[in-house]
């Protein structure tokens, strides 16, 4: 940027000189300037880098929902929790292939589970069942699918659930493991523990990803 003699840049009806401005003034304002440029071409260059990083982030994989809850299982989703899942796990980057809810019976919830596991998905979430009810059977119709558990995701899912105030999430029983290729989670049936375990999960399922697609 040139410098321009203060003798010759009008200001209303004065010159600068006029003012008691002089040449060190406009070059000390020059450089803010100049300074205050590079730093908006920093932010605009980073803004576009992370917006690159977030398109390349999008196709993370297909997912499941499966959805352990009777009333559900016949229609009556009062909580709308199908939905809220499909969203994040949108909003993460995820393909959702479906939303499906089951009765909370252990073979029902396995059964569901497999499918996902056959049809390759990268990761099934199920919602429910995962207390101390006697028909909180998810764990259970969980466990013997999983090829590898995997203990940390669990019990961050447990600590950050009841760091966030969610009792159902700290007090769960769910599981976390690999199926095949496919990472299968459980997580409580509350708008909290759902929003709580997504935001918990999603970071953790892109290295999950990342790392089963190396074999």
């Amino acid at each position: 940027m040139s410098v321009i003699p203060t003798d010759r840049v009008p200001f209303g009806g004065s010159d600068i000189s006029e003012l008691g401005i002089g040449e060190a003034d406009v070059v000390a304002a020059d450089a803010a300037a100049a300074r205050l440029a590079a730093q908006a071409g920093e932010i605009e260059a980073e803004g576009i880098q992370m917006r690159s990083l977030n398109l390349a982030d999008e196709d993370l994989g297909r997912a499941l929902v499966v959805i352990v809850d009777d009333r559900v299982a016949h229609g009556d989703d009062h909580t709308l929790i199908g939905p809220l899942v499909s969203e994040l796990l949108e909003e993460a980057g995820f393909h959702v292939d479906a939303v499906v809810a089951v009765e909370s019976d252990e073979v029902e919830i396995r059964n569901a589970l497999n499918t996902a596991v056959i049809g390759g998905v990268d990761l099934v979430i199920s919602v429910g069942g995962v207390g101390v009810g006697g028909r909180d059977v998810a764990p259970e119709a969980t466990e013997d699918l999983l090829d590898r558990k995997l203990p940390g995701i669990e019990e961050a899912l447990r600590s950050s659930g009841l760091a966030a105030g969610a009792m159902d999430a700290g007090l769960s029983r769910g599981l976390a493991g690999i199926s095949g290729q496919t990472i299968v989670v459980n997580l409580a049936n509350s708008r909290a523990a759902v929003r709580d375990g997504m935001a918990t999960i999603t970071p953790m399922a892109k290295h999950l990803i990342a790392s089963i697609s190396e074999f």
